[in-house]
């Protein structure tokens, strides 16, 4: 999804599913911690039932409504992790593979010296 649309506008449009089925209306949008862009959006199943998360990209805006590239009984069966509430990483991880979607590697650790003695130096 393009990243320069305002997560505020995405609030009150309907979902819809690959197949073109209603799944619902977007209630929350959840932006990424690091970098600030919108990735996940909390769409309201149903008059009385909950809010499912649903990734941003690879779902795309067409003619004002959000489409999601998922089967609606595959959304409809996501983690519930309760909206209003930040999503941890942990979370994030349990919704990407929910949707079988890769998660990036956590980057490697810095790079330290951990064998060498303190106060020995290195022959040159």
């Amino acid at each position: 999804m393009r990243t320069d649309i305002d997560p505020r506008n995405l609030i009150g449009r309907k979902a819809f599913d690959r197949d073109g089925s209603r799944i619902g209306t977007i209630d929350e949008v959840y932006l990424d911690d690091a970098t600030g862009d919108p990735e996940w959006a909390a769409v309201r199943t149903g008059l009385f039932s909950r809010d499912a998360f649903v990734p941003l990209e690879p779902s795309e805006l067409v003619e004002g409504a959000l489409r999601v590239p998922f089967e609606r009984s595959l959304i409809k069966e996501a983690p519930d992790f309760g909206v209003g509430r930040h999503l941890s990483p942990e979370q994030e991880i349990q919704l990407y593979h929910h949707y079988g979607l890769d998660v990036a590697a956590p980057p490697p650790p810095p790079d330290r010296d951990f064998g060498k003695l303190a106060g020995h130096e290195e022959p040159t």
